[in-house]
């Protein structure tokens, strides 16, 4: 396993993160701490990710689940060998069950909201600090996302009240996710310019892989690279599909059938036709298609860290062993050529 410093911050992480969304509802608690074990102790991963909202697909009954199976992990180790990435919600009319001040509040990221979110996690998680707080989706005006959001959050309120939590230690360093160039530049102009008001964010985690490329390679990236913030790959699989185990049929109880509308991206588009010519040049170059997505993403020098998920001890150790997978130029210049033809293929229907 290979480390990186994270952005300006002096996190040193490992280049491949646990993600851990499913325990609590594909994966059991138990299996959870399993996971855990078994990619700190046996692969040399000292990160992981976790979120107020999950385990997903996000409901009340299961909220917070997640971080009991994280809690009972930190309990067998130092809690400074241990990376450890939360998240607290976006802005979101539907999501009303979290830990707020009242009742049915729907989340945002507001200055109460954020403080509270921080406080249920630490308790739910059984410590004292946070090595890296991220805020879940934008709590900003966006006019194509956020039409009926008529007082959005400022970027100076959220990162005043993100400085509170530093300043307290319960947080050691910020982040954003599913965010924008717009929302990273703007960010790093107000740390700029008032450092003693406002964090720097030294990370961002947005969806990257193969058939998910150009919103952060056509700008974002530049942005990142500029004010050294540092990119933490969500679904580097895209959802599984590019593993290529949904290629003949989609098993029930497969992620796929667990959202309805958001992993329709994947199926209802010209995702399927991607992902098909990825695994025909994966087995061409004696390769499985899981370790063609994983080698691509773990060694893009846009990647600061690649978050995996797995529900198996098999998918686990596949995904974990990946690493070593280096690609050839051969089969760089072929991805590059699929690319060149399904360039956005989630978005194309």
């Amino acid at each position: 396993m290979d480390y990186v410093q994270l952005g300006d911050s002096d996190l040193v992480v490992s280049k491949v993160c646990m993600g851990t969304m499913t325990f609590g509802e594909q994966n059991t608690l138990e299996e959870g701490v399993e996971q855990l074990t078994r990619a700190f102790d046996e692969f040399g991963v000292n990160f992981l990710d976790t979120a107020e909202m999950y385990p997903v697909p996000t409901k009340a009954t299961t909220q917070g689940a997640t971080d009991k199976a994280i809690k009972m992990f930190l309990q067998s180790r130092k809690r400074e060998d241990v990376i450890l990435a939360t998240k607290v919600c976006g802005r979101s009319e539907r999501i009303k069950w979290l830990p707020r001040r009242d009742s049915e509040t729907p989340a945002a990221l507001t200055r109460d909201q954020i403080l509270d979110s921080v406080d249920a996690s630490l308790e739910r998680l059984g410590t004292d600090y946070i090595d890296l707080l991220q805020l879940h989706w934008p709590g900003d005006f966006r006019p194509s996302q956020y039409q009926d959001n008529p007082k959005p959050t400022s970027f100076e309120e959220q990162l005043s009240a993100l400085q509170e939590l530093v300043t307290t230690g319960k947080v050691r360093y910020v982040g954003v996710s599913n965010e924008s160039a717009y929302g990273v530049c703007s960010m790093a102009a107000l740390t700029r310019q008032f450092p003693e008001l406002y964090p720097k964010i030294v990370s961002i985690q947005n969806s990257f892989s193969l058939v998910v490329r150009k919103d952060f390679e056509a700008g974002l990236g530049e942005a990142c690279f500029h004010h050294n913030v540092g990119l933490l790959a969500y679904s580097p699989l895209a959802a599984g599909t590019l593993s290529g185990k949904y290629r003949k049929n989609v098993p029930k109880g497969a992620r796929l059938t667990l959202f309805p509308g958001f992993m329709e991206r994947y199926l209802g588009s010209s995702n399927e036709e991607a992902v098909n010519a990825y695994c025909d040049l994966a087995k061409k170059a004696d390769l499985t298609p899981t370790q063609l997505a994983l080698g691509w993403c773990y060694h893009n020098e846009l990647v600061a860290s690649s978050i995996i998920g797995a529900t198996t001890m098999d998918q686990l150790e596949e995904n974990i062993q990946a690493y070593d997978v280096r690609l050839s130029d051969d089969v760089s210049k072929e991805i590059e050529a699929i690319y060149a033809k399904y360039t956005d293929p989630t978005k194309a229907r």
